[in-house]
């Protein structure tokens, strides 16, 4: 176990720690992304509370949950050792070995991060608190259970301008955060290759646009409606 103890206690091990938890949370995302879309049918919020109750209790989703915030944590906490060590080193920002010629978003992998944390501790007091451990109203629909109205207390914060105006800031920051991610969580796995790489970013610079966007749209959506 030495040899395991070694790895990820140097900064090659966070490296890939960063890169695996990195790309739990890109999975994470699409799954999170089409429950909100939910939000966004008109059926006065049947499909989204339905999607919830879901999520809420079956018991391998809520093992999944604990575990992605463990990992969200891990991801937080690597990449500041990463940024100050990096900083100390080199004078610069960002957790990625880089260059003052090197893309913007490399070089701010640390404060876009930052920013996505912060906006996650907020999400999680506003919604995972509140459906686990306050008293939100219930709902009854087609299938006759009386389920917890989630919709509601989203709907309800989605028509509050600054929290509207955090959200769509927030996945701005996500995009950036993405858009020099993905890529290299894969080069830190060793899974490039000259012929796939245009491939792999491709769709990691479509993924961070098109994610965040998505994500961002819903509140917008639901403000303007």
């Amino acid at each position: 176990m030495n040899w395991f103890t070694t790895l990820f206690s140097s900064t090659l091990g966070k490296k890939l720690i960063m890169a695996l938890t990195g790309i739990f949370l890109i999975l994470f995302l699409i799954v999170h992304l089409i429950g909100n879309l939910q939000l966004l049918k008109d059926d006065g919020g049947e499909a989204f509370n339905t999607y919830a109750h879901f999520m809420g209790h079956n018991g391998l989703i809520q093992i999944i949950s604990k575990v992605n915030f463990i990992l969200i944590g891990m991801h937080a906490l690597w990449a500041l050792f990463l940024t100050v060590k990096n900083r100390k080193a080199r004078g610069e920002q960002g957790y990625a070995v880089t260059g003052k010629s090197s893309p913007w978003t490399s070089r701010n992998m640390g404060i876009l991060g930052t920013l996505v944390l912060v906006f996650l501790v907020v999400h999680i007091k506003d919604f995972y608190a509140q459906v686990h451990y306050g008293h939100l109203e219930t709902a009854t629909y087609s299938s006759q259970e009386e389920i917890t109205n989630l919709y509601k207390t989203v709907y309800d914060w989605f028509k509050v301008d600054w929290y509207v105006a955090l959200y769509v800031f927030c996945m701005g920051a996500l995009g950036f955060h993405l858009w020099h991610g993905f890529a290299s969580a894969f080069q830190t796995l060793g899974l490039n290759h000259p012929k796939y790489n245009p491939i792999i970013k491709f769709v990691g610079r479509a993924f961070a646009v098109v994610v965040p966007a998505l994500f961002a749209y819903i509140p917008l959506a639901i403000y303007f409606k």
